[in-house]
């Protein structure tokens, strides 16, 4: 999930796409590892837009592998009809970081840990600074590269031996020709 243009103190956990039907559910853009506590029933989530929030939601319901939301407004009333659902279009979905439980395992980070991390290769020069997370058939890093441009790095433990978050830097050891692509 990438967390370039949000609040620091907030991640993304999702973001509305189009609707769904014609009574009012909205499809999600599942941006968390915990959709079912996440988007549990009575969750308040903030957004951005902010003014578009907060929103909570209503039910959930999982359809052909796409999330489902029914939501209400800050006011309470329900968005029960497919043109209102298609005025939160593209909103980002948020929590407060405060509001995250503690990861267990201690080779587990959140997104937002990583944003911002300098990336250095083994023998201590720099690569750039980690930018974003990106969640696809694999992790990657985003490295904004210092000599510009960005690299994608497979974040497995193969090639991102270290992550040292207080000490503010990952090490990124790329097999040959990885950062030439």
């Amino acid at each position: 999930m990438s967390t370039e243009n949000e609040p620091t103190d907030t991640v993304v956990v999702g973001r509305i796409g189009r609707p769904h039907g014609v009574r009012g559910l909205a499809t999600v853009e599942v941006r968390t590892d915990d959709p079912e506590g996440r988007f549990a029933p009575g969750t308040v989530l903030l957004t951005e837009p902010a003014e578009r929030g907060p929103l909570t939601v209503v039910d959930r319901r999982w359809h052909s592998g796409t999330l489902l939301l029914q939501l209400a407004a800050p006011d309470g009333a329900v968005y029960d009809v497919r043109e209102a659902v298609d005025e939160l279009r593209n909103t980002l979905l948020l929590v407060r970081v405060a509001d995250l439980p503690e990861l267990d395992d201690p080779e587990s980070y959140y997104d937002h840990q990583l944003v911002g991390l300098a990336a250095r290769l083994p023998d201590g020069t720099v690569l750039g600074e980690v930018t974003a997370v990106r969640h696809e058939a694999q992790d990657l890093l985003v490295v904004r590269r210092a000599e510009g441009g960005d690299a994608l790095i497979p974040f497995v433990t193969a090639i991102v031996p270290t992550v040292d978050v207080a000490g503010g830097f990952v090490v990124v050891d790329p097999p040959e020709g990885l950062l030439d692509l």
